[in-house]
Parts: structure tokens; C-alpha cells; sequence
């Protein structure tokens, strides 16, 4: 059987002094309840992240692999999109760990027992309140290098494969659209790597539209991106002022393949792609040019960064405290998870709401660490009160 070292703390008055100055020195008890969160959180951390990445998987493999690419560009994507969905997720663990965890251990009376020995609601909290800060340190070091470095990865390889015009237009038999006005067929590839039959209607000259055929046609690299030479053809174009058409035919003649590529802008700088370093050594008054955002919007992201990694903090304290208003029971406490749901997503609104209310208005940046406080607050709120509730009093379900 498993000792556990307490340190009972009569004296109300000096809770939250003992509970913020005692936190190098965690007792037996501490580092076990501590182990048991951060064991679940591992586990829920990665079911939550499996669902998310495979949902975004899925989308990522139709289409990729319709565009040509191989299955390794494929991977690279998934991987690069790992920590956005890793942050996505720490806030919903955390708070899951807490919840699966007090609920078991109210149910095998592991709780009920140090605080029959006199340990109070914030001394039980104190190995939830580490257990929080740690994920807070992982959430705090995703939002501001992990992620924006894979998103500026991603958006560069996203910018690649866009021009990568082998996989995504050497389709046979099929009618492709590279940008909007522009068509294009090719009938046959022979093994030798030469098209056949090539069709090309390019419709976005203000002054005519131009139709080009060719017999054969190769892929040549140019000085500025792949170069289609056609050989045996023959141009034809319609002028739009009167109607009249004209027809040139070619011995051969090269097409630059860029020029009818829609232009992606996924290399474009981006405020999301900037580690929150380069972000604070930008001048602010040319964040609107570097980034091709507002000034508020930049604002917003840069104190979003700092301010969401503790609602992964606060979610954890806030599962903890609110399962410590019921009482002791066998079957679980069904109504104080349910009331711990509705809290974090109570924090949640208020999260969006402070962070649009931050995007709008830049002198409005102070709403958007409400959601963390706020979070800590009612778990404070809900600790003090389960120590004002007598035992016999709370109603278990």
C-alpha cells in the first residue's frame, strides 16, 4: 500500500501563500498525482491529435495525390501540419486528464482520504496546478517557434507543388484549367516522355483569344520555370473588337507554362508564418507592409501567442475544482463534469470573443487574456467553496 505525505493546513488564512510557495517541494502524494496527469494527458493528447490529424489527412491525400504528387510529398504535408493540431488539442487534454483523473481517484477514495487527514482543496490542487504550467510551457513554446516554423514550411512547400506543373497538368485525356480562362488537353504521353495533341486556349488577352494546337509538344526547363515547346502546329486567334480571326502556323514555337499558372500567394509573408522573436523585432509601424495585414490584426496574434497557452493551465485547474464540490460517490460526479464542460466552454466564447474584439480594435488587446483569468478565477471561486460546503451537505450524483 502506497504512503502518501501530507501537510494538513488548519490556517485558511495562509492557503494560497502555502499553495504558491510550496510548489518546489512536492510531497509523495504530489509527484504520484502529478504522474497520473500527466500519463492521461500523454494518452489524450494522442487519441485527440490521431483524430485531427487523419481528418486532416484525408483532405490532404485527395488533394495531393489528385494533383500527381507522390506519396511522400503527402507525408511531408501531414508532418508539417502536426503541431497547428497539437496546439489545437493541449487545452481539451489537459482538461480531460484532470477531470478522468480527480473523478478516479473521488471514486477510489483516494481524495476523499487526504482530505479526512485534513489537506485542503488548494493543498490537493497544488500538483494540478504544476501539472498545468507544464503544459502551458509546452503550449507556450508551440505558438511561438513550433508552429509558425511549420507553417512557414508548409506555405513554402504549398508554393512549390502550385508550380509544380509536371504533376498537377500532364493529365491525359483530360480537360484542365490552370488558372480561371485558361484550358488545357493533352491526348496522349508517349513513353519517351513527348505530348500528343495538345490543346491550348488561353482567354484572358482583352484584345483576343488565342487557341493553340500542336502535334507534339516537351517539358523544357526556362530561365524562369518550365517552358512547353510545341512543334507542328498552329495559333489561332480571335480579335474581340470586330471578330476577325487569324491563323499562324509554326514550325515550333515555346509557351512559358508560369504565365498560366493562377498566382497561389502561398510564399506571401504572412503573420502566422513569423516566430513571435521576428514579430517583436519588427517595427511595429511596418507590420502592415511586412506581414499584408493590419496593425490590430498582428496586434491580436502577438498577445493571442502569450495569452492561449494558459487556458491549457486554466482548463486543468478548472476540471480539478469543480469536481471537488461533490461529494463522495461510487457512480462518479456526472453533474459537476457536466458543469466543468460548460465552464471551459463559457472560456472558450470568451476567448473568441476577446480575441476578435482585439482584431477590430487594437487598444482592445488587454480582452484577450480574459479567457485565462477568467479560467483561473472560477477555479479559485470553486476550491474556496468546496471548503465552505460541508461534506454533508454536497450532493453527490
Amino acid at each position: 500500500m502506497t504512503r502518501y505525505e501530507f501537510s494538513p493546513q488548519p490556517n485558511s488564512d495562509r492557503l494560497t501563500q502555502r499553495f504558491v510557495w510550496d510548489l518546489p517541494n512536492l510531497s509523495r502524494f504530489d509527484r504520484y498525482l502529478l504522474s497520473q496527469l500527466l500519463a492521461v494527458f500523454g494518452f489524450f493528447a494522442l487519441v485527440l491529435v490521431s483524430v485531427y490529424w487523419v481528418n486532416r489527412a484525408v483532405s490532404l491525400f485527395d488533394r495531393l495525390i489528385g494533383d500527381g504528387q507522390s506519396t511522400l510529398v503527402f507525408v511531408e504535408f501531414s508532418l508539417l501540419a502536426l503541431p497547428n493540431v497539437i496546439r489545437l488539442v493541449l487545452p481539451i487534454a489537459a482538461f480531460a486528464a484532470a477531470v478522468y483523473v480527480t473523478n478516479r481517484m473521488m471514486r477510489e477514495s483516494e481524495l476523499v482520504t487526504m482530505q479526512a487527514t485534513g489537506s485542503s482543496a488548494f493543498r490537493l490542487a497544488r500538483p494540478v496546478f504544476v501539472f498545468g504550467l507544464t503544459v502551458t510551457v509546452l503550449h507556450l513554446l508551440l505558438m511561438n517557434i513550433l508552429v509558425p516554423r511549420s507553417d512557414a514550411l508548409l506555405r513554402e512547400r504549398e508554393a512549390q507543388v502550385s508550380n509544380d506543373v509536371t504533376a498537377r497538368y500532364l493529365k491525359v485525356g483530360e480537360f484542365m484549367h490552370p488558372s480561371p480562362g485558361v484550358t488545357l488537353f493533352i491526348g496522349e504521353i508517349s513513353e519517351d516522355g513527348q505530348l500528343r495533341n495538345v490543346f491550348l486556349f488561353d482567354d484572358r488577352d482583352v484584345a483576343s483569344s488565342n487557341t493553340y494546337t500542336a502535334l507534339r509538344a516537351l517539358l523544357a526547363p526556362g530561365d524562369a520555370g518550365p517552358v512547353l515547346l510545341m512543334f507542328d502546329g498552329m495559333i489561332q486567334s480571335v480579335a474581340r473588337a470586330d471578330g476577325r480571326l487569324s491563323v499562324t502556323r509554326y514550325a515550333d514555337y515555346s509557351f512559358d507554362l508560369l504565365s498560366l499558372i493562377e498566382e497561389q500567394g502561398g510564399a506571401m509573408r504572412v503573420v502566422e508564418t513569423a516566430t513571435t522573436l521576428e514579430i517583436i523585432r519588427t517595427d511595429p509601424v511596418a507590420w502592415p507592409a511586412t506581414y499584408n495585414t493590419s496593425y490590430e490584426y498582428v496586434l491580436q496574434e502577438l498577445h493571442s501567442r502569450f495569452a492561449q497557452p494558459f487556458l491549457s493551465a486554466a482548463a486543468a485547474m478548472v476540471g480539478f475544482a469543480a469536481l471537488q464540490l461533490g461529494a463522495f460517490s461510487r457512480f462518479g460526479l456526472t453533474r459537476q463534469i457536466l458543469g466543468a464542460v460548460l465552464v471551459l466552454i463559457f472560456l472558450q466564447l470568451l476567448n473568441t470573443t476577446g480575441a476578435s474584439m482585439a482584431a477590430r480594435n487594437a487598444s482592445a488587446w488587454p480582452a484577450i487574456y480574459v479567457a485565462p483569468l477568467a479560467g483561473f478565477a472560477i477555479a479559485f471561486a470553486m476550491l474556496h467553496l468546496s471548503q465552505s460546503i460541508p461534506p454533508w451537505r454536497r450532493r453527490a450524483t
